[in-house]
């Protein structure tokens, strides 16, 4: 196992790094055309579009905020792909 392996951002960091920046979660998700509540999701469960959505916004790559949904155990980066809307 890689002992190099990051924890995760807590959820109240994720918040707190959005504070910071002058915003909320709710507004990041009205400006991006979703409920206020919706990039909440992304916080619990996998869901790549909202962690590219929050992510950009606090000009990092998803990686950074959730390293366990983005590298394998061998510490390999995995591509994670947002779906079009097609």
């Amino acid at each position: 196992m890689n002992n190099n392996v990051r924890n995760d951002w807590h959820q109240a960091d994720i918040i707190a790094a959005l504070r910071k920046r002058g915003t909320t979660l709710a507004a990041v998700s009205r400006e991006a055309g979703l409920s206020s509540s919706t990039l909440a999701n992304a916080l619990s469960r996998q869901w790549p579009k909202g962690e590219w959505i929050i992510a950009n916004y606090l000009g990092i790559h998803p990686s950074e905020i959730w390293p366990s949904r983005y590298f394998d155990k061998q510490g390999r980066l995995i591509e994670r792909k947002v779906r079009d809307k097609a």
